[in-house]
């Protein structure tokens, strides 16, 4: 009788820190910030809390570090147009944002928390070098380095945070209405405001419907980049 070949066993990748902020985006995508315990998240990744205790202090270090991983692949994208254009490197980094707010639906508020509560820490200034750079590569005068990034950072966060809002707004009215429901709903109780009080808005009502949400963002960039290049043209 031929003798069975016992199999190797299955090497169990170490513990790491990227291991577990890792696990935590996963875990913060399906469970949300309140479903992010050290117990959930020392089962995803079969060890015990004291092992993630070693890494991880607690849960806030926990958020800020996935906030942190995230934005830092989200400023990372590349051009895919002109890669020597700055002002296709701030696109990119601006749609990076957009994309990783929308993709992941507790961004926002941990941004928000981040730069407000944690001015000292990395995702702040990650976001800020992404953006200054390119406004360097402008021509900028260095006199409005800080005024014209906090411009385009301060839009591309609340665009995208409003946006995500919108969302989850939609999300609450039903599985079932889906976002040309939500934007239509909309529209229509512009269309019903006071003429008197609401002019303008209930012109453009119609324009709510059906619009796109990654077009319209990326048009207040290009509002955004055409007053600053107007202020600072390019100089030959």
């Amino acid at each position: 009788m031929a003798s069975r070949t016992r199999r190797p066993e299955r090497r169990q990748e170490p513990l790491s820190r990227e291991r577990i902020v890792s696990a935590a985006v996963e875990l913060l995508d399906t469970a949300g910030e309140s479903g992010l315990t050290f117990r959930a998240l020392a089962e995803r990744l079969a060890t015990g809390p004291g092992a993630i205790y070693w890494h991880v202090t607690g849960k806030a270090e926990l958020l800020a570090a996935a906030t942190d991983a995230v934005v830092a692949a989200a400023v990372a994208v590349e051009p895919t147009e002109s890669p020597g254009s700055p002002q296709d490197g701030i696109r990119a980094v601006a749609l990076g944002l957009f994309d990783a707010i929308d993709e992941h639906p507790w961004l926002a508020t941990q941004l928000a928390t981040q730069l407000s509560r944690s001015p000292g820490g990395t995702v702040a200034p990650r976001i800020f070098e992404g953006i200054g750079r390119q406004v360097r590569a402008l021509g900028v005068p260095e006199s409005s380095w800080f005024t014209a990034t906090s411009a385009l950072m301060h839009y591309i966060l609340g665009a995208a945070g409003q946006n995500a809002a919108n969302t989850a707004g939609a999300g609450t009215l039903g599985s079932d209405v889906d976002r040309t429901e939500f934007l239509d709903a909309v529209s229509t109780a512009w269309e019903r405001l006071d003429p008197d009080d609401y002019p303008f808005t209930r012109a453009v009502a119609d324009q709510v419907r059906g619009h796109d949400d990654r077009e319209q963002f990326l048009a207040g960039i290009a509002l955004i980049l055409a007053g600053i290049t107007a202020i600072h043209p390019l100089t030959p």
